[in-house]
């Protein structure tokens, strides 16, 4: 694989066998972020489950206390009172049948997620195809599908991220960006692994954390050691 020249600049600063503690991890995605961009920083969980069993699947939601530095874009499938509220709460967007044929026909899809009150599931649920494997397919574990949009909407807002194992059992989910600081970081990362933590299965046996890495966009991994968290 090509690797850039900052980017191997950046390598030779890190210690590629050692486990570091968080706040030395984040310290060091920080220096190692030679980008011209605010580069947005992630933890990468490895899990000790087995995705492919329904009871041992780890999904669900937290909200960043300092936000995730990227504003997202939130369309609701709502009727009646609850379309005034999704719009009053800051919506970007607030339909029904109209917004299902938009993305069908026109493949439209100007929006980061999606939320939808339980008695709009039944409409959503003909576009899941389109929806589901782009990751917006509101769900009850995510806390898309609920009557409180308003609630919904203002976390969002304030830096509420989903987390969900992918078939390889690793968990993928943004912290923030390298501007947010060490502080804010550091926060952001404890909240995340903290939720992640207690969504551990019953059915999960033996080691569930098996590695832990955090890296900004354009840099190097940064393995965390687990114990230490």
């Amino acid at each position: 694989m090509f690797r850039g020249k900052k980017y191997k600049d950046s390598i030779k600063a890190v210690d590629t066998s050692k486990l570091y503690e968080p706040t030395e991890a984040i310290q060091n995605v920080i220096s190692c972020a030679k980008a011209k961009f605010d580069e947005t920083v992630e933890l990468h969980m490895r899990l000790g489950v087995d995705s492919r069993q329904a009871d041992q699947q780890v999904r669900g939601s937290v909200v960043l206390p300092n936000g995730t530095g990227k504003t997202k874009r939130v369309l609701v499938f709502a009727k009646g009172d609850k379309v005034t509220e999704a719009e009053e709460a800051g919506a970007d967007y607030v339909g029904g049948e109209e917004l299902v044929n938009k993305i069908k026909n026109e493949n439209w899809f100007d929006f980061d997620i999606v939320v939808a009150t339980p008695d709009m599931m039944g409409v959503v649920g003909r576009i899941g195809k389109l929806l589901g494997p782009k990751g917006l397919m509101p769900n009850p574990k995510s806390g898309t599908v609920s009557m409180d949009v308003k609630k919904v909407i203002a976390e969002i807002k304030a830096g509420k991220v989903e987390y969900r194992l992918d078939k390889t059992n690793i968990i993928h989910c943004p912290i923030g960006k390298v501007s947010f600081g060490e502080q804010k970081l550091l926060e952001n990362f404890n909240a995340l692994y903290e939720a992640i933590l207690k969504a551990k299965p019953a059915a999960a046996k033996g080691q569930y954390v098996r590695s832990a890495v955090v890296s900004s966009t354009m840099g190097p991994g940064i393995k965390i050691n687990p114990t230490k968290i």
